[in-house]
């Protein structure tokens, strides 16, 4: 049904004034593959979005569709499907008149275009609202619209931004399964802006996090998420976050306020090479756990908690002002104050350069 399409991205830049937007972007995205581009308001992910569209011309840089340069090329004339975050439905057309427009441009013939208009509408689940009006929808169906209009004409290469973010949080999670079975049935290269990394995890062959207009990491979820390059990106993945502390490194230990644990294997070798002497020691909240009495840990107090269901979070604070969050099971019981150890598990202990922020195994 769909064209093959993989998509090469060659410094590009993009200005608006004395402002840059994105700053020297390279990013190779594979034909069928389903990308998210990660990050926080204002990190330049829609910008670069708007760029592969066609709607915004870099200030520098190249963007080919396979080898053809399309740099130059007009929106119309790149075969690319949109949707945005706002779905932009015409009110006072008819869902399928909607769904048609674009097919109605092309001047494609009545029977193709009631032909293909049905079958989009069957595969999102909406041919039974094909007479109605928009405002006569939920935000589901009205989504389900905006994205049968952008798949109507046969893409090449299918653009979301943030498109899930109006809907309610059940839905989203329901049309999000749906978005990701639809796009590997395509087959249609997918380029997915979200600040919601939970989405981009859940969804994406790989994710692209970027930051003030830079690409700081390119990767599949797994990846991203269990061995990330930056402080950034390894806080902006995972919900509770990554704890972060600041600690020392005194020989073959690492020293966190009045706690000393030995410095993981797999840093030994880099820490001394480097002669580090400052660290920033991450981990995440379900790679540790809480024990009670001696251990080589993290020792702290219990700060609070939050039961959810099959887990509870156990924030401990390990100075006045440092706090870290634990899962712990359910049926534990902890109360206010109670002194605890953190430990750690240290296959799964991320340190990062106290300047660069960046992780240490990415050092040369």
């Amino acid at each position: 049904m769909m064209g093959m399409v993989g998509i090469t991205l060659e410094e590009i830049t993009k200005k608006f004034g004395n402002f840059t937007a994105l700053n020297k972007i390279n990013l190779k995205i594979e034909d069928k593959e389903f990308m998210a581009l990660l990050g926080p308001s204002g990190s330049g992910k829609s910008t670069l979005l708007y760029t592969i569209a066609g709607i915004y011309k870099p200030s520098s840089g190249k963007i080919y569709f396979n080898d053809k340069d399309v740099t130059e090329t007009p929106p119309k004339d790149r075969n690319v499907g949109l949707v945005f975050q706002n779905w932009a439905l015409y009110p006072h057309m008819r869902v399928f008149k909607n769904i048609a427009f674009p097919l109605e441009l092309k001047k494609s013939s009545r029977n193709e275009i009631e032909k293909k208009v049905r079958e989009v509408a069957k595969m999102l689940h909406i041919d039974h609202l094909l007479d109605r009006y928009p405002w006569q929808l939920s935000g589901g169906q009205q989504q389900r619209v905006a994205i049968a209009r952008a798949l109507v004409k046969e893409p090449d290469v299918l653009l979301l931004d943030e498109p899930l973010s109006n809907l309610d949080a059940l839905l989203r999670l329901e049309v999000r399964a749906e978005l990701k079975r639809l796009q590997k049935e395509l087959g249609i290269t997918t380029i997915y802006v979200t600040h919601d990394q939970a989405e981009a995890l859940a969804m994406a062959d790989r994710i692209a996090i970027i930051r003030e207009g830079k690409i700081l990491q390119v990767g599949d979820p797994d990846e991203v998420y269990y061995k990330p390059m930056y402080k950034f990106v390894a806080g902006f993945l995972g919900s509770p976050p990554m704890n972060f502390i600041h600690a020392e490194v005194e020989g073959g230990n690492i020293r966190i306020y009045q706690s000393k644990i030995s410095v993981p294997k797999q840093y030994r070798e880099i820490i001394k090479r480097l002669e580090i002497t400052e660290v920033l020691f991450g981990f995440r909240p379900h790679d540790a756990e809480i024990i009670r009495g001696e251990r080589e840990g993290i020792k702290g107090e219990v700060y609070s908690f939050e039961p959810l269901g099959r887990e509870q979070i156990v924030t401990i604070a390990v100075n006045s002002d440092v706090f870290v969050k634990v899962f712990a099971p359910e049926g534990e019981h902890f109360s206010f104050g109670e002194k605890v150890t953190i430990v750690p598990n240290e296959e799964r202990v991320i340190l990062f350069d106290k300047k660069t922020e960046k992780a240490l195994e990415y050092f040369p």
